[in-house]
């Protein structure tokens, strides 16, 4: 983890002084979780500098003391941070046994001070990983925090959710998430924040990254060359050459993935998130059986940019789909 991103946001604040009010007495296995844009990493970062700090401050650690220094310097004593391995992050990675066995000298030792451990994400960890840990979270040596990051919390197992406090930290509302929004992107209108909010899943931080992306305002143009391409049914490689020059293929992938997923709602009345597009028409070029069809190949697509296919080769695929529909 990395110390310059600790920080409690607005939202956190009430969660903050929970912990920190009770600390020592907060149990020694916490599970942070929340959307992506909630916030828990910096949220986590700050916590954990607070337990090790030795001069701690109401708002946070001092930033000044050796374990401050320390942590800082990514060689804090005390500290293990535990995640997939760097060469292997792609969205299967799994936190292998090893690491969690690791652990037992660390959490078993007597030393001066607290211990903390971080496993991010939780989800990675794989049965086995899983079941080792269990034994540190059944007897954890004194003085250690084990604290646990996790998107999707329910896809841990339960014996593991079972042993840990809870502490959600996407639970924010709107009127904090917009004035934050507001403070952060003084330029946007209502109707962009509301945009915003919606493709962030209500989400601020997340909400900030969207509206620095470089798809966001090639929506309508998107929408525009998919209709004709559909109904026309030509030239879908013109129109992938095109995407391929435009956006990167994340940056692709991510703009397909929200309207295929507004072409759903459509096809099944309830809100979209792109509430400013008019997607009736093209919705109505699909059956939803189509729709969730595309969605199944778009996940294979990626599988094949995972194992190095080159992107250019995919958006050809992913366009020639898009025009041949039943």
């Amino acid at each position: 983890m990395d110390a310059s991103t600790s920080q409690v946001y607005p939202w956190q604040q009430q969660m903050w002084s929970t912990l920190t009010g009770r600390f020592p007495q907060i149990g020694h296995a916490l599970l942070f979780y929340g959307k992506k844009g909630c916030g828990k990493h910096a949220f986590a970062q700050h916590f954990l500098a607070w337990i090790l700090c030795q001069k701690r401050q109401p708002q946070g650690a001092c930033g000044e003391c050796s374990s401050c220094l320390w942590l800082k310097s990514d060689t804090h004593p005390n500290y293990v941070y535990i995640s997939t391995d760097e060469e292997n992050k792609k969205s299967n990675a799994r936190i292998k046994i090893e690491k969690i066995r690791d652990l037992l000298p660390f959490v078993q030792q007597t030393v001066e001070g607290w211990r903390v451990v971080v496993i991010e994400p939780a989800e990675a960890l794989n049965i086995a990983s899983a079941n080792a840990l269990l034994k540190t979270l059944e007897e954890p040596g004194e003085r250690v925090i084990i604290i646990l990051l996790a998107q999707h919390p329910q896809k841990l197992p339960a014996t593991i959710r079972s042993r840990l406090q809870h502490f959600a930290l996407d639970r924010i509302e709107t009127t904090i998430a917009e004035q934050f929004l507001h403070t952060h992107l003084p330029e946007i209108d209502q109707v962009k924040t509301q945009l915003l909010m919606n493709l962030s899943g209500q989400m601020p931080l997340q909400a900030i990254q969207l509206a620095q992306s470089t798809w966001i305002d090639q929506r309508q143009v998107f929408v525009q060359d998919w209709q004709k391409l559909v109904m026309d049914k030509n030239m879908p490689l013109l129109y992938a050459s095109k995407w391929q020059k435009a956006l990167i293929f994340p940056d692709f992938v991510q703009l397909f993935e929200y309207l295929l997923s507004d072409l759903i709602c459509v096809k099944l009345n309830q809100d979209v998130k792109n509430s400013d597009l008019k997607l009736d028409t093209l919705a109505e070029q699909y059956s939803l059986e189509a729709l969730f069809a595309l969605y199944q190949d778009l996940h294979d697509f990626k599988k094949m940019v995972d194992q190095n296919v080159q992107t250019n080769l995919v958006l050809d695929q992913i366009f020639i789909k898009l025009m041949n529909v039943a």
